[in-house]
């Protein structure tokens, strides 16, 4: 498995021979053509945050990272065993340059990543991306003397006030939430959200809290994706019928599934509708924003308290950036992700966690009740292998042209909306494959459209042939 390389950073897998997976060569190399772009920047920090989730090769990739930044001249404040979210509000707080995590969020235990931060606590852009390889590629580091070495330093206290700033907002009511005495079940999958979740949970006042892989050993006892296939354990002890949640994590804690007291999945693309409904509910309306590949139900709930939705390009920089142009009071991702805007900036489990409780709470329903009432939507999941001469662009090309009279999105890939429903086609980066979305309030619908679309395609690559 090579790197890959994204504007969230550079990730890949642990162990084998150089130039197979992400070395500790690689390691070093990145951070140091981070470290050297961040000193570049117009802020006079010259300090980075670090943090790690428990994956295996964590500690080990953190020591590397931490030393190369010290090489550099940069002060480094290590979080240790920490969160996305953790590590993005620190660097707003700690007036830091940027900074850098540790984690290959949802991938397997085999993986690690370097996610990269500016200095206001977000996901780098495209454009500094692009600045930091072109600086790995031609290894263009100026190393300090050994007179003017970083200096490191641990902060183990900052997950505390990440929870504390969680709690103390507006919109999350502890009173209600401990009213209800809610039962609560935790998937953490052997990571940092083990630590973290129940931290949160205690201090929302909620007292029965079972924990499901809540050891942050790094050693997944499951594939740490959060998808029904995946939560088997959880779904399982909801069944039993003695609890009224199942709260999942990925390794991050940057993405949040829920589980209904009946063992059913809530659906990660409904994390985010819930809580958009409760906050736009508490505003008065007001804006969202989704990706392009996540539910309609979120713009029919939008609409519903008569705000406007946006759809940006996948990718939680997109997102954000299209939050702050349609002044959006909540947007995130269909996987799970929260953006909260009154919090920070970024994809948030556990702001999300009390936010969905708040509204669970004064709703006086249970979970499965609370899904019921938002529309019922299906998204089918698939891809087309191509071989590598054919263009991707041209085949997205050929068939924004075929589907020309219905309304086209073309700013990644190409989405097509047949009324409520649609199809998004997104190429990889890495591959030669198109992957392929389409929702309608069917199952069976929505394969059609996927199918539909999959043998358009193929016709397009006969003809070009």
């Amino acid at each position: 498995m090579t790197l890959i390389k994204s504007i969230s950073g550079i990730r890949g897998t642990i162990g084998g021979p150089a130039g197979q997976g992400l070395t500790p060569l690689d390691v070093v190399k990145y951070a140091a053509a981070y470290g050297t772009w961040a000193l570049a920047q117009p802020a006079a920090s010259r300090t980075i945050v670090i943090g790690r989730d428990a994956r295996l090769s964590g500690a080990m990739v953190s020591s590397l990272v931490a030393a190369t930044l010290q090489g550099l001249g940069l002060d480094v404040v290590d979080l240790g065993l920490s969160t996305t979210p953790t590590v993005e509000m620190a660097v707003l707080a700690k007036q830091a340059a940027g900074g850098i995590i540790l984690t290959a969020s949802h991938n397997p235990k085999q993986w690690n990543a370097l996610k990269l931060l500016n200095a206001q606590g977000e996901f780098i852009s495209d454009a500094d991306g692009q600045q930091v390889l072109a600086l790995a590629d031609r290894e263009a580091f100026d190393f300090a003397p050994v007179t003017k070495l970083g200096q490191y330093t641990t902060d183990d206290e900052f997950l505390a006030r990440h929870i504390a700033a969680v709690v103390a907002l507006p919109l999350v009511d502890v009173d209600a939430i401990r009213a209800r005495n809610f039962r609560v079940v935790v998937d953490a999958v052997n990571s940092s959200g083990g630590i973290a979740v129940p931290q949160l949970l205690a201090a929302l006042g909620v007292t029965t809290v079972e924990k499901l892989h809540c050891e942050p050993t790094g050693d997944f006892a499951h594939n740490p994706e959060p998808l029904p296939e995946n939560l088997r354990d959880i779904a399982k002890v909801l069944e039993k019928g003695s609890f009224d949640l199942g709260i999942v994590v990925d390794p991050d804690v940057d993405r949040l599934a829920l589980v209904s007291e009946n063992g059913e999945m809530f659906g990660e693309e409904y994390t985010l509708v819930a809580v958009a409904d409760y906050v736009l509910q508490a505003h008065g309306g007001g804006n969202t924003v989704s990706n392009l590949s996540s539910t309609r139900a979120l713009r029919d709930v939008t609409e519903r308290h008569g705000g406007h939705y946006a759809a940006a390009a996948v990718g939680e920089v997109n997102v954000v950036a299209k939050m702050k142009e349609t002044q959006a009071v909540i947007g995130g991702e269909g996987n799970g992700g929260i953006i909260y805007p009154e919090l920070h900036y970024g994809r948030d489990a556990l702001v999300g966690i009390a936010l969905f409780l708040t509204h669970l709470a004064k709703s006086g329903l249970t979970v499965s009740r609370l899904r019921a009432s938002y529309p019922g939507y299906f998204i089918s999941k698939n891809k087309i292998e191509l071989t590598p001469e054919i263009d991707t662009d041209m085949v997205l090309v050929e068939m924004e042209k075929r589907y020309a009279k219905q309304p086209v999105n073309t700013i990644d890939g190409v989405k097509i909306e047949f009324g409520k429903e649609w199809v998004h086609l997104r190429k990889s980066n890495t591959e030669p494959i198109i992957r392929i979305y389409a929702e309608s309030d069917s199952n069976a619908t929505a394969d059609y459209l996927a199918q539909k679309i999959i043998g358009d395609i193929k016709e397009i690559i006969a003809v070009k042939a």
